[in-house]
């Protein structure tokens, strides 16, 4: 049999918005059969919002259709099925916990429609994440070429394993030998949930989370930017609160593993075992700190609260106003503490750090503002200073924020 056998193209048909007459858009993109009996691994956003899939394999013109099993947009990763009388051939998985930057890698798909295309190269390097394209990154990158089609599509190591599922490329003008695979491993852990339920069930501990900057790591006196700031609480069930968790808290060691980043952290609360009493480790205030989290299931998404609309001279440069109860109701919370910004002066550091208009500030170097005395009193207080923190609520969560001279 062909080699190439195990790695299907897709056409899906693509809901369009109604017309006064009928116009399909078909798309393309690439995927590969992991089992015998027909599962697919592609790209979410390759079948998402789409008609019909159908797959064509490289032994004929013959195309099946095909079902969507389960898909996960939190890392971009979908199942589709077709239904065969014989068993297919298919593509073994790899490790890709195992894969070395210079390795060889190398890309399989249909770029541009075109089928059965093979490029090479190697692995560039791991771990990337921070694009915004998923919830859960930890791309593979490398220079082995994808382009438009190649979605969906396998990166093999040398053995002919796969270790990636081929999935971006930065903007064309500057994306020159540099694209982007989803670790294998991770597309394992869910494929089972996948096949089971058609959906994926995570870990929560229900908190907001922020990285640990060498701003913050200065201003919250700690002695690595290893962990992450827990900057709000998501709802009031919240695990984490409910065990002790505080605002300010920079958990560095969960269930026994080290937490190097906030990326860290998602990915192995994900994977934590439902109902399980967890021990987390956090600096408080200098000290570490143990507590045991019961961990939940991951709840729908929250949404963002909408926005509604004096007081301060100083080089920080904001204006600020109590928060009276028709201000409360219309932003959504259920207290009046703290107060809310008015005003950004664009000539102010406060611009610079990022505070906007509507913003809540509910705390200035640790102490607590209820109302605008408060406030006053804390602004006095580092009038003179160069630098200081805010705990801000920006619709439903906070965000510690350092504000620099």
């Amino acid at each position: 049999s062909s080699p190439f056998d195990a790695f299907g193209g897709r056409r899906q048909q693509r809901r369009q918005p109604q017309r006064q007459y009928e116009h399909k858009q078909r798309g393309l993109g690439s995927g590969f059969i992991f089992r015998d009996d027909g599962y697919i691994l592609t790209n979410n956003h390759v079948i998402k919002d789409v008609d019909s899939i159908k797959v064509k394999l490289p032994e004929g013109e013959k195309e099946y259709k095909a079902e969507l099993v389960g898909s996960d947009s939190k890392t971009d990763i979908a199942i589709i099925k077709i239904k065969t009388q014989k068993k297919l051939d298919f593509i073994k998985l790899g490790d890709s916990g195992k894969i070395r930057v210079g390795e060889w890698a190398i890309a399989v798909g249909n770029p541009f429609g075109l089928e059965q295309t093979v490029t090479i190269g190697v692995i560039s390097a791991k771990g990337r994440h921070g694009f915004g394209i998923t919830q859960y990154e930890d791309f593979i990158q490398t220079d082995a070429s994808i382009n438009q089609g190649n979605s969906g599509g396998p990166l093999l190591n040398i053995e002919g394993e796969v270790i990636g599922i081929n999935t971006f490329i930065l903007a064309p003008s500057m994306s020159q030998g540099i694209g982007f695979a989803i670790p294998i491993n991770m597309a394992k852990d869910i494929t089972s949930q996948l096949i089971k339920k058609g959906k994926v069930t995570r870990g929560w501990l229900g908190v907001i989370i922020q990285p640990v900057t060498d701003e913050i790591m200065k201003a919250f006196n700690l002695s690595t930017q290893n962990g992450a700031l827990i900057s709000d609480f998501t709802s009031d069930d919240s695990p984490a609160e409910k065990a002790g968790i505080k605002q300010g808290d920079v958990i560095i060691e969960f269930n026994g593993k080290k937490i190097k980043d906030v990326s860290d952290l998602q990915k192995i609360v994900a994977h934590a075992e439902i109902g399980k009493k967890i021990p987390v480790k956090v600096i408080r205030k200098g000290k570490e700190k143990i507590f045991y989290i019961v961990i939940k299931k991951m709840p729908e998404e929250l949404g963002e609260s909408p926005v509604v609309s004096r007081h301060e001279e100083s080089w920080i440069g904001l204006e600020v106003q109590t928060i009276s109860k028709d201000i409360a109701s219309g932003l959504g919370i259920k207290d009046t503490e703290g107060v809310i910004v008015t005003d950004v002066s664009p000539e102010g550091a406060a611009v610079d750090a990022g505070i906007k208009i509507s913003d809540i500030i509910r705390e200035i170097n640790g102490h607590k503002i209820l109302d605008l005395g408060d406030y006053n009193t804390a602004i006095k207080g580092i009038k003179d200073k160069n630098s200081a923190v805010f705990l801000i609520r920006r619709g439903k969560y906070s965000t510690y924020v350092i504000i620099r001279r």
